[in-house]
């Protein structure tokens, strides 16, 4: 199954729910995306990232093998957003998500 069937199945399946579906996708540059892949909360809740050598390893292999965002204007959803949080805190990001959608 395609990541866009995967997605469209879970969406088919909260909307029969009666739920509305937000899509938020962030991105950030990937000298941020390293750094963040050390933090304490990120090595607290997740325990492959705690060999930090190999899990920088792994970003880089991923990297280098898959697309991991979108392409400008490839989704066109209804309630998507794409936001660069690069220099953004994650109170930032979810207080921008909430005021684009009028949560």
């Amino acid at each position: 199954m395609s990541d866009h069937d995967y997605i469209k199945k879970l969406e088919t399946m909260f909307k029969e729910e009666g739920f509305k579906v937000y899509y938020v996708e962030l991105y950030a540059d990937k000298d941020m995306r390293l750094e963040r892949n050390k933090s304490e909360n990120r090595l607290q809740h997740k325990p492959s990232k705690r060999n930090i050598s190999e899990s920088e390893a792994r970003f880089i292999r991923l990297e280098e093998k898959y697309r991991l965002n979108s392409y400008e204007g490839e989704i066109k959803k209804e309630n998507y957003i794409k936001m660069d949080n690069t220099h953004l805190t994650p109170l930032e990001v979810a207080l921008m998500i909430k005021d684009t959608f009028n949560l």
